[in-house]
C-alpha cells in the first residue's frame, strides 16, 4: 500500500501547479553524438529551469544518442559520500542542486537510440543534492574507458607458470619496467586484484573469489597480447578477468538530502564506486533501475562496488523490476552508521566518532532524533535516549567532520566512554521493498538489509550471486553499519546456485550474520524479538551444496512452504554441511517444506550455544 501511495504522490506532485513544462535539451545546445563536452550547457539549462519555474513541475527532455562529459569543465564539489573513498574535490558532470519538481528525461529504452551520458575520465556522472520531487527517467550512464580492465585468457601454461591474455579494445595501457599500467584522461593505476568470469555462461568462475592478477614482470608478445608470470590453473582459455583496484571515489549517481526521488528506467553500465548511492534522504523509488553491462560492449563487469546502496535514509525505499549484474559487490545494501563513543564530557554529553575510513563527513543526525546505544562486544542494546544538541568536535564545519559533540536529554551511563559503545540513530531508518528484481553473476552477495523497519523481499531471482544471496547483518566493530532487523519477510523468490565462491558473511544461501566478537557473553538477541523476526516462505532454492539458512543471535525464524531442489552443476565444497546452522537462535519454526532427498532434523539442523 505504501508503495502505491508513494508512486501516486510522485505523480500528483509532478502534475500540480499548472502541469509540467517540457524544456528541450537541444534548445540549450545539448545535442548528442558530437563528442563535444555538454557539461556547461547542461548546467546552464538547469539554472534557467530553476529560475523560470521556481519549483513548478518541469522536465528537461533529451533526444536519443550519446552525450559526452569531460573533467576539464566539470562542476567542482566537495562531497562526503558514504562507503566511498573520501577524496575531494569531486568532478561532477550533472549537478542537480536545490531543485523542486524537475525530471531529466531521455529517450525511452524501447527506442532504437537510447539517451546515454558518457564520462571521459574519472567523474561523478550525476548528483542530486537538496532536491524534492525530482528524478531521472530513461537515461543510461557509462564511461568511455572504465578503470576496470578486462582481459581474455588465450593461453594458460600451467607447467611453466605463465598466462597469456588479450587486453580489451577499450583499455589504454603501457608496460613500464615490466609493470602493466592502465590509464584514462585524468587517472592511471596498476590493477591489484581480479574477478574471473566464465566466457560462455557469464558466471563467476567456480571457487575463485578474488584472485591474484599477472600485472608485474610482463611482456607484450603481440599488439594487446601480454604474457605474464601467473600461475592459476582455474583460469581456462576463454576466461575473462576483470582486473581492478579497490579504489571507489564516486558512484554513478549520488543522491543526498533529497525527498521523494524517482528513478525510472535508469541504467548504470559502469561506475568506479556504487552504481547508486543514496544518503540522508527521505523516500526513494527505483522502477526498472538497472546495473548491467552495456549491450555489445563485450564487458562482463559493471560497477566497482554495490549496484545500489542506501545509507542513513528514512521513509520508504523501493526497488522494483530491476536487473543487477556483474557488480563487484552487492545488488543492494541498506543500513545506517554507528558512531563510537570515544569520550564522556559530562553526564549528558559525549564525543561520537565515525570509525570507518570510507564513512565520515556526512550528516548523521540532529536535535530531537531518537537514538539507542549498543555494546559492540556483544551487540546488545543498552538504552535509548534523544539528541538535544549536536555539533562538530574535530573541525569548525560539521560538513566533513569525523567527530561530533552530542548532548542528550537524559543522563548517560558512567561507563559510556570505555570504547565499547556505539550510537545508532533510529530516526533515519527506512522501510524497504525489494521486489521483482533479477540479481545475477556478481561478486560477494546479493542483497543486504540492516533496518528495524519492515523489509519485504519478494518475487526476485537470485541467479549465481557467487556468495550469499540475502544477508541480514549489523556491525559495530568493522564496517560500523547498523543495525538490528525486526520484521523481515522473504517470500516467493528463486535462488539459483548461490555460494559458488566464498566471501565475507557467506555461511549459507540466506545468512543472518551480525558481527558479534563475544557471542558467548551475549544475553540478549540482536535480530528479531517481541514476536517479530524473519519469515522465509514459498521460495525455491536450486542448489548444488548443503547450506540453506545460517543465523546468529536471532529470536524468531519461520521457514515454511519452501522447495529445495538439488543439482549437480558444481561440486559441493562449502565448510558448512548443515542445511540449517544456528548460533544462539531461538523461536525457530521449520514446517511444510519440500526437500530433495528428504529432511532429517537430526542431521540437517545444528544448534550452537
Amino acid at each position: 500500500m505504501k508503495k502505491i501511495l508513494f508512486l501516486l504522490l510522485s505523480v500528483a506532485l509532478l502534475s500540480c501547479n499548472g502541469g509540467v513544462k517540457v524544456y528541450k535539451a537541444s534548445d540549450f545546445g545539448i545535442v548528442p553524438n558530437t563528442g563535444e563536452d555538454m557539461t556547461s550547457a547542461l548546467a546552464n539549462a538547469l539554472a534557467v529551469i530553476k529560475a523560470e519555474r521556481g519549483g513548478k513541475p518541469a522536465k528537461l527532455q533529451f533526444d536519443g544518442g550519446e552525450y559526452d562529459f569531460y573533467p576539464e569543465n566539470a562542476n567542482v564539489r566537495e562531497y562526503y559520500i558514504s562507503n566511498h573513498d573520501q577524496s575531494n574535490p569531486k568532478l561532477v558532470a550533472v549537478a542537480m542542486e536545490e531543485l523542486k519538481n524537475v525530471t531529466l528525461s531521455g529517450a525511452a529504452s524501447s527506442d532504437n537510440c537510447a539517451t546515454v551520458f558518457l564520462m571521459n575520465g574519472r567523474m561523478l556522472p550525476v548528483s542530486m543534492i537538496d532536491c524534492e520531487n525530482c528524478g531521472l527517467s530513461s537515461i543510461r550512464i557509462d564511461t568511455r574507458v572504465p578503470q576496470i580492465t578486462q582481459v581474455e585468457v588465450i593461453e594458460n601454461d600451467t607447467e611453466n607458470g605463465y598466462i597469456t591474455y588479450k587486453v580489451a579494445p577499450y583499455a589504454n595501457y603501457r608496460i613500464e619496467d615490466g609493470r602493466l599500467i592502465v590509464s584514462g584522461s585524468n587517472w592511471e593505476l596498476t590493477p591489484s586484484a581480479g574477478i574471473a568470469f566464465d566466457g560462455e555462461t557469464g558466471h563467476l568462475v567456480y571457487c575463485t573469489s578474488d584472485i591474484h592478477v599477472g600485472v608485474h614482470n610482463v611482456e607484450e608478445v603481440a599488439p594487446r597480447v601480454i604474457r605474464a608470470p601467473w600461475r592459476d590453473a582455474r583460469l581456462k582459455e576463454g576466461t575473462f578477468v576483470a582486473m581492478r583496484s579497490y579504489y571507489r571515489p564516486t558512484p554513478g549517481i549520488f543522491v543526498a538530502k533529497c525527498k521523494n526521488t524517482l528513478l525510472n528506467d535508469v541504467t548504470v553500465h559502469y561506475a568506479e564506486g556504487m552504481g547508486l548511492l543514496v544518503q540522508n534522504s527521505d523516500n526513494i523509488s527505483l522502477k526498472c533501475f538497472n546495473v548491467v553491462p552495456q549491450e555489445g560492449s563485450g564487458r562482463y563487469f559493471t560497477t566497482q562496488a554495490d549496484a545500489t546502496h542506501f545509507s542513513g535514509c528514512k521513509g520508504m525505499i523501493e526497488s522494483v523490476s530491476g536487473v543487477y549484474s556483474g557488480m563487484m559487490d552487492d545488488a543492494i545494501n541498506v543500513h545506517g552508521t554507528y558512531l563510537r563513543v570515544v569520550q564522556r564530557i559530562d553526564d549528558y554529553t559525549v564525543v561520537g566518532r565515525y570509525m570507518h575510513s570510507q564513512a565520515y563527513g556526512f550528516y548523521w543526525g540532529g536535535a530531537g532524533d531518537s537514538v539507542q546505544f549498543v555494546r559492540s562486544d556483544v551487540m546488545e542494546i543498552t538504552e535509548q535516549n534523544r539528541v538535544a544538541e549536536i555539533a562538530s568536535y574535530d573541525k569548525e564545519d560539521i560538513h566533513g567532520c569525523k567527530e561530533f559533540l552530542i548532548k542528550f536529554e537524559d543522563v548517560l551511563p558512567e561507563d559510556i566512554a570505555n570504547g565499547n559503545y556505539g550510537i545508532e540513530n533510529l530516526e533515519w531508518t527506512p522501510e524497504v521493498l525489494f521486489s521483482d528484481n533479477i540479481v545475477r553473476d556478481n561478486r560477494a552477495r546479493g542483497a543486504l538489509f540492516s533496518t528495524p523497519k519492515r523489509t519485504i523481499v519478494e518475487n526476485n531471482t537470485f541467479d549465481h550471486t557467487s556468495g550469499t544471496a540475502i544477508l541480514l547483518c549489523g556491525d559495530c566493530n568493522g564496517w560500523f553499519e547498523t543495525g538490528a532487523c525486526r520484521d523481515v519477510v522473504i517470500r516467493n523468490n528463486r535462488f539459483v546456485n548461490a555460494l559458488t565462491n566464498m566471501f565475507q558473511f557467506t555461511n549459507a544461501v540466506i545468512s543472518i550474520y551480525p558481527e558479534i566478537p563475544n557471542l558467548a557473553a551475549q544475553t540478549k538477541y540482536f535480530h528479531g524479538g517481541k514476536g517479530q523476526g524473519v519469515v522465509i516462505e514459498n521460495n525455491v532454492f536450486e542448489t548444488f551444496d548443503a547450506p540453506i539458512v545460517y543465523a546468529k543471535s536471532l529470536d524468531g525464524l519461520v521457514f515454511r512452504g519452501n522447495k529445495i531442489v538439488g543439482n549437480n552443476d558444481f561440486e559441493p565444497f562449502h565448510w558448512n554441511r548443515y542445511r540449517f546452522l544456528f548460533d544462539k537462535v531461538t523461536g525457530v519454526t521449520i514446517e511444510d517444506n519440500e526437500f530433495d532427498g528428504g529432511f532429517d532434523e537430526a542431521k540437517d539442523v545444528k544448534y550452537n550455544y
